[in-house]
């Protein structure tokens, strides 16, 4: 198919990008990598008159270091430039393994962090690396840019926080203790699918004991979310605990790719595994 007609709007700058989105009263959209939006478009899913595309603003597909060892990673950084970026394999690399499991190389070279972010897909890896690792989103609008905690910006499937004249401009995620670990799980149907169910982690450790956890579920729930009676089952009573609890804290839908009662097993399952790898890595 086809898409219906439309404008088309080449911005160079933020200014210009939402100056446009402004005079367009709520009908624009923003095109960045385009590999949602397009297969949309040509299936008439979504019918817009105005396209704003910000592939033409400059420096905003930068990673870089922020002061609390964290990164600030721009609106246009492409996915496989977060899987290949050595800044966030040594400070991120639970992001670094999350990306390996985005679609296939062609969309990963070509999707970018904010419109993946802006799309909202609760099975999505990199909306759920926003939530676990309490990232802030910060946006650009005339009226004045926001920062958005991950954890407010996603209401419902496909749906953000976002104002209609609002673009996502950079995600900065805080910096992780020395010695943290890490674990990354999910289930796909085949390699590059959407997530059936997706489990990742966060630990600290003195000694033998945990002293911080983050779990975050991906197409457990309609956005990602913190497992949060899961991580305080880990700090009380161990892995096995926690597994059980991140069974409970799933509340998916039944659909062809598997049913709820499937899911909350995968939940509990992914959990255990990378719970373990994530304490594993913390006490080398």
């Amino acid at each position: 198919m086809k898409p219906a007609p439309f404008d088309y709007v080449r911005a160079s700058t933020v200014d210009e990008a939402v100056a446009a989105l402004a005079a367009s009263n709520g009908e624009a959209k923003v095109l960045a990598g385009g590999q949602s939006l397009v297969p949309m478009l040509n299936f008439r899913i979504v019918d817009t008159p105005i396209f704003v595309d910000i592939n033409g603003i400059q420096d905003l597909d930068r990673i870089e270091e922020t002061t609390d060892g964290g990164l600030r990673i721009g609106a246009l950084a492409r996915h496989f430039a977060l899987e290949t970026s050595d800044l966030v394999k040594d400070r991120f690399p639970v992001l670094h393994e999350a990306m390996k499991h985005v679609a296939h190389l062609a969309i990963r070279n070509r999707g970018t962090i904010g419109g993946s972010l802006s799309h909202a897909d609760p099975a999505a890896e990199l909306p759920t690396m926003a939530v676990l690792l309490d990232a802030k989103i910060i946006t650009a609008r005339a009226s004045g840019g926001r920062e958005i905690a991950a954890a407010d910006f996603f209401v419902a499937p496909l749906t953000t926080t976002l104002e209609p004249d609002e673009i996502i401009v950079a995600v900065e995620l805080p910096g992780l203790a020395t010695g943290t670990g890490w674990g990354f799980e999910e289930f796909a149907q085949r390699r590059g699918d959407f997530a059936v169910a997706g489990v990742s982690a966060i630990v600290s450790m003195d000694g033998k004991s945990v002293t911080e956890s983050r779990i975050a579920l991906m197409g457990l729930h309609d956005t990602p979310v913190r497992a949060h009676a899961a991580e305080a089952a880990l700090l009380d009573d161990g892995i096995d605990a926690a597994a059980a609890a991140a069974r409970l804290d799933a509340e998916p839908m039944n659909d062809l790719h598997g049913s709820a009662d499937y899911r909350r097993h995968l939940a509990e399952v992914l959990t255990r595994r990378v719970l373990t790898a994530a304490m594993e890595r913390a006490a080398r």
